[in-house]
């Protein structure tokens, strides 16, 4: 062997060595993990950002598996983002951590939570243990084939719980389902009530194994469904029914109608229309628009109500008095809430209402419109003795910094009818928001939140 072919061979190894050395970093991050200081608990979507701006988002699990090689094994800081839940300002008003990364060691930062509500994850999209994956942990985690979707709508149906969102981001391509994709969970989908979220939807498949969309109505543009429920006609029968719209740009609505699920095809099909644009019709004169509700009056008379949040729309809560708008009652909902302990009042976006055995009342979530800390970010909680109220004594439980959070859904199905835990999502957006940048794997996708009603602060401000 010559000297040039055995300077060769140790140039080779060289460049293997130093690949393996940074192969070893790569499958070596060390492990930051944020936890809630009052319950130990997971806290996801909190942002952990480097003086360079390089950033890291909680997953599921409240972990981040940090990696950047530069600042390993050095003291770096970390300024903190939580969206209600944070850390105290230093004197200079900075919030954040000062930790020191090593390879394959395990950093707890401890954040206070902020407001009432508690965050239990991220329900859609991908990569909601992506973290926990890049440490090696979390690894029988499936993804579901979507990156993000809009607005949920949920009814229960032939034993299961039927799930369904607006457009929905794939990866193949900028351009993703507008004809609502949907799934399908049994009729208890969540074990307990903490993070992290592990929460399989079984998804309605093309035969590519992708999700579909599943109302493909004819028409240009997107099918949006809303108003989900089951409804039973006279002869005993169970339909899964909604209301849809036919969207064309910019996000104008051009014809609305009713829809029924057919269980042999799998796919909403048009009932009927009921309004199409035109010059002496620009809107739709009746609407039921937001979420159902069911509610027996003093006679014993049951009623279904479509609100967003607050009810709008009454009709005999029977699938032949939804068929027949004719019978249809419209109702004014209320507009602006009054704060509890105070004098102001906050106007009302967009939100759900339920009855709640555990306080006897009707209670409600819902976005506020022009809020502090984001224009529809903040979430309200209020009560009534009444499904169309009065609302009264409004308590802020949720907050988004600079980020939009619509169309909170509360979901009594997911509990027990007498618990004090009430559980509700919303669509988590940049969108309205300002904010330049998007939250990666978060933007776009729903998130759980849990609101204990038996909380000693809540229960005081409630009396």
């Amino acid at each position: 062997m010559n000297q040039h072919h055995f300077k060769n061979i140790l140039l080779i190894a060289g460049i293997v060595f130093l690949n393996i050395q940074g192969f070893m970093y790569a499958i070596e991050p060390c492990e930051i993990q944020v936890i809630d200081a009052q319950n130990r608990w997971p806290v996801p979507l909190v942002e952990l950002t480097t003086n360079h701006h390089a950033r890291f988002v909680t997953d599921n699990a409240g972990r981040i598996a940090f990696d950047l090689p530069e600042l390993m094994n050095i003291e770096t800081w970390f300024s903190i983002e939580g969206h209600g839940y944070g850390v105290k300002p230093d004197g200079f008003g900075n919030r954040g951590v000062r930790l020191t990364p090593h390879p394959g060691e395990t950093l707890i930062v401890e954040v206070h939570r902020q407001l009432p509500a508690k965050r239990l994850g991220r329900l859609t999209g991908a990569g909601l243990f992506a973290e926990s994956q890049k440490l090696g942990k979390e690894l029988d985690w499936k993804g579901s084939g979507i990156l993000g979707c809009d607005s949920v709508q949920i009814a229960k149906y032939n034993g299961k719980l039927y799930w369904a969102w607006g457009d929905t981001v794939i990866p193949e391509y900028p351009l993703g389902i507008f004809h609502m994709t949907s799934a399908t969970t049994d009729l208890n989908p969540l074990k307990n009530y903490e993070p992290p979220v592990r929460l399989e939807y079984n998804y309605f498949r093309d035969n590519r194994g992708k999700p579909r969309g599943v109302a493909h109505f004819p028409g240009i543009g997107p099918t949006w469904i809303s108003r989900y429920t089951t409804l039973t006609n006279k002869d005993g029968k169970q339909h899964l029914v909604g209301g849809y719209v036919k969207i064309q740009p910019p996000l104008t609505a051009y014809e609305s109608g009713l829809c029924v699920w057919n269980d042999e095809t799998e796919q909403f099909e048009r009932h009927s229309v009921l309004w199409t644009k035109s010059k002496e019709s620009p809107k739709p004169k009746l609407a039921h628009d937001g979420h159902p509700i069911f509610w027996t009056d003093e006679t014993g008379k049951k009623w279904l109500l479509f609100g967003d949040p607050f009810p709008s729309l009454k009709m005999p809560a029977t699938y032949e008095a939804w068929s027949d708008p004719e019978i249809w009652e419209h109702l004014e909902p209320q507009k602006r809430v009054s704060v509890a302990g105070g004098t102001e009042t906050i106007e009302v976006h967009r939100g759900s209402i339920t009855w709640n055995e555990y306080r006897k009342k009707w209670v409600a979530v819902f976005t506020q419109i022009h809020g502090d800390a984001s224009e529809l970010g903040e979430i309200w909680y209020a009560e009534a003795d009444h499904p169309t109220g009065p609302w009264a004594g409004a308590i802020k439980v949720v907050t988004h910094n600079r980020y939009t959070f619509y169309n909170p859904r509360l979901h009594p199905e997911l509990t027990d009818a007498n618990s004090p835990i009430l559980l509700f999502e919303g669509t988590y957006t940049q969108q309205f928001s300002g904010n330049a940048e998007a939250t990666p794997r978060y933007d776009y996708n729903q998130i759980l939140y849990r609101l204990d009603l038996n909380d000693p602060e809540i229960v005081q401000i409630l009396k």
